[in-house]
């Protein structure tokens, strides 16, 4: 079997999300500064969201829910992948093409289903005219998505990992520039968009060459290979849809309330640190891992990975849950509280993110148990799960909004993701020891929640002593981060004494994986 180092891609993808992350915490700083919660913000926010919801309709989730594991396949058989990535990449051009011309035409109807709320406001006509700029990124980025696919199935993460930096790369001086020269800072913001698409598309396209497969674009054939993709990939369409479905859920009802959606969104961005560099990392390294080892035959080696995988999740997550929950005003202040945006804004975008902590667990393992499933090429009954869990998200985001208003739809999208983790566990079970824990895991993780538990006392404790300097101007940067390291030193020691983890584990995996 062609290996795939799978603790070295776990770091490497998790490294270049997390430097991804950093620079957007630095954009999202400045879009906070600069623009602030209100009508552009949100009108921005909800423009962006229609690209990227149906990036992950076709690319993300269903393509390469179906192309990864064939093409892996192939690659690992030496049948043509190069000819069947041809396929896919024409078959993938011409949907996602024809898919931006009719939303470039049909944009205020688009708008008016996904922020209903905004209609008979400025900014439903601020959401149609940015959707118009940035909707093609989708273009870019679903093809930048197969490129990466290819990339990671052949073991090579760092350039499909890389790519999404450069969005970051140019819309931080974008931004800069914009405020420097006094002009209309949201506009410089729209107009980097589709501009790093293009970026992103060229940069994995390049590193795919390097990686020696190539191919000439074409008109789309529809052959047997291509008919198989696209069976495996319309439930998995579906199922991405409906998780694109329980966004829109909860941006209709935000929608409601001025300044909410951009709340959502400061939120969203914090929670997703730890889902990018963790949850993102293990899906995309386990995908094409899993699926080797089935087409070899080794069991043991396939559980030996998903135990892995799900050790590294969950030692990572479950403290960054417990840190939302515990200290989400003084992370949400320092990070977020200046310019345009003020004290009310922090206090609101906190609580969304203690809620999102409730389900940050979910969420991860959601992209740990879903590759056991796409593998094997069964997309059809993680659709079915999702449509569960779209019902209840739908459910509580409607049901709960005339009680909580905007913080309904937070609640909403953690539980549902419970929902969503609890029928993906249930329905893995037919695939045998393949799809549990193994005994190594399950001694540690109850270790890992008391570490867990410690770290919250710590960090309780250190945001009593340190309180009087988070608020201080000039000292709150230093104090947020002794916040942190006092509250992760705590978590690593008493993992490290406990036996929830074992750094020369983590060294000789490094080594063997080198």
């Amino acid at each position: 079997m062609k290996p795939i180092r799978l603790i070295s891609g776990f770091l490497t993808v998790g490294f270049w999300t997390l430097m991804s992350r950093v620079l957007g915490f630095a954009r999202e700083i400045l879009i906070l500064a600069y623009i602030g919660p209100g009508s552009a913000l949100d009108a921005f926010v909800a423009a962006f969201r229609l690209p990227n919801m149906f990036r992950r309709f076709f690319a993300e989730g269903a393509f390469n829910a179906a192309f990864v594991p064939m093409f892996s396949k192939k690659y690992e058989a030496d049948e043509d992948a190069a000819g069947f990535a041809r396929d896919a990449f024409n078959l993938l051009a011409i949907s996602v093409l024809g898919l931006a011309a009719l939303a470039m035409i049909f944009m205020p109807a688009l708008v008016w289903l996904t922020a209903e709320g905004f209609y008979g406001d400025e900014r439903f006509d601020m959401t149609v005219g940015f959707g118009h700029i940035v909707f093609p990124y989708i273009v870019f980025m679903s093809l930048a998505a197969l490129f990466s696919g290819i990339l990671n199935a052949t073991g090579r993460f760092a350039a499909a990992a890389a790519a999404p930096v450069l969005l970051n790369v140019l819309v931080v001086p974008a931004l800069i520039i914009g405020a420097a020269v006094g002009g209309d800072v949201v506009m410089w913001l729209v107009w980097t968009i589709p501009i790093a698409g293009v970026a992103q598309l060229a940069f994995v396209w390049i590193a795919t060459l390097r990686a020696g497969i190539s191919f000439r674009p074409g008109l789309p054939h529809v052959t047997p290979d291509m008919r198989r993709m696209l069976a495996i990939a319309v439930p998995a369409a579906l199922a991405s849809g409906v998780m694109q479905i329980n966004l829109v859920v909860g941006q209709i009802v935000a929608s409601a309330t001025p300044g909410a959606v951009s709340w959502l969104f400061a939120a969203d961005r914090l929670y997703q640190l730890p889902l990018g560099v963790v949850g993102i990392a293990v899906g995309i390294v386990l995908l094409p891992d899993l699926s080797r080892r089935l087409r070899a035959g080794d069991d043991d080696g396939a559980q030996y990975a998903f135990s892995r995988a799900g050790e590294f999740a969950l030692f990572l997550t479950i403290p960054c849950a417990v840190a939302f929950l515990v200290i989400p005003l003084p992370l949400v202040s320092v990070l977020f509280e200046r310019g345009a945006t003020g004290a009310d804004d922090s206090a609101a975008i906190a609580v969304a993110v203690a809620i999102y902590g409730l389900g940050l667990p979910a969420f991860v393992l959601q992209k740990l148990l879903q590759p056991l499933y796409f593998a094997r090429e069964d997309t059809r009954r993680p659709f079915h799960y999702a449509v569960w869990a779209m019902i209840v998200n739908a459910a509580l985001a409607f049901g709960l909004s005339p009680f909580l208003s905007w913080m309904a739809p937070a609640i909403a999208a953690s539980v549902s993701a419970w929902v969503m983790v609890a029928q993906l566990a249930l329905g893995a079970r037919r695939y045998g020891a393949v799809a549990r824990f193994d005994n190594r895991l399950r001694s540690r993780l109850w270790r890992i929640c008391l570490c867990s538990g410690v770290m919250a006392a710590a960090l309780w404790g250190a945001t009593l002593i340190l309180s009087p300097w988070l608020g201080m101007p000039g000292w709150r940067y230093g104090a947020l981060l002794v916040l942190i390291a006092a509250g992760s030193v705590t978590y690593f020691l008493s993992a490290h004494i406990t036996g929830a983890f074992r750094f020369s584990e983590l060294r000789g995996a490094a080594r063997r994986s080198a």
